[in-house]
This record gives C-alpha cells, structure tokens and sequence, in this order.
C-alpha cells in the first residue's frame, strides 16, 4: 500500500510541474542579430529550455544550436518566479545564474556571472 501511495504522488507531482504557465515555446530578443524560439519543459522536475527555431534578418535558418539547452534547472516559485536555474547565451558562449518572471506572455529573463547582468523579455508563441 506505500508503494501504491508513493507512485500515486509521484506521478501528481508530475503532471503538476507539466501544467506549469511557462511550458510552451518562447521567442527571445535579437542578440547578435539572431533570435530562437525556445521549447521551455519539465526536465527531472524542473523548469528547462531548447532552442527548437533560429532566426536571422534573411528568416529561418539552421543554427548548429538547435537542440542545445539554452535554460536549466529553474525551479518556480508559485507566483510566477522561477528561479536557482542556469542560462546560456550562445553568442558569447558564457554561462550566467539565472532566473525568470511569467506575465501573461511575457517571459523577463535575467543572467548573471558576478555582478554583470544581462537581461531580456522574451514573448509567448505557443
């Protein structure tokens, strides 16, 4: 009977970190003339994102990034704050602590490596 209860909570506590608001695909800024859509999921129980799309000024186009984990371990809040989390600019290749704040279809997602932070809002697509 505990094995049935604890199966029975894990897959709750599953399908509740899957209807998370922030699961979908995100469009993010331009940042060295290119912009991604971003397929954000759950990843073992936390909130994680992949470049799905590339784009440049001349349209889509294939990035050798696509499929890379762009966002990782974001944990959220319950009140639309994700936080704990890793980000990686592929323009620069570096790596910041991150976390992220859900409005409607507003993504504001902020990096940083010390005290330099970078910031951007990103957009719902789907």
């Amino acid at each position: 009977m505990r094995k049935l209860v604890l199966a029975a909570a894990l897959v709750l506590a599953g399908g509740m970190a899957s209807a998370d608001p922030v699961i979908g695909v995100w469009q993010t800024q331009v940042d060295d003339g290119a912009y991604a859509h971003v397929d954000m999921s759950v990843c073992s129980g936390k909130i994680c994102g992949t470049i799905a799309r590339t784009f440049n000024d001349t349209g889509e186009y294939k990035s050798p990034n696509i499929g890379k984990r762009l966002v990782w371990d974001m944990s959220p809040d319950g009140k639309g704050g994700y936080g704990g989390g890793r980000i990686w600019q592929p323009s620069t290749g570096k790596e910041y602590r991150s976390k992220m704040a859900l409005a409607g279809n507003r993504l504001d997602v902020s990096g940083c490596v010390g005290p330099i932070c970078r910031k951007q809002v990103w957009s719902r697509v789907k």
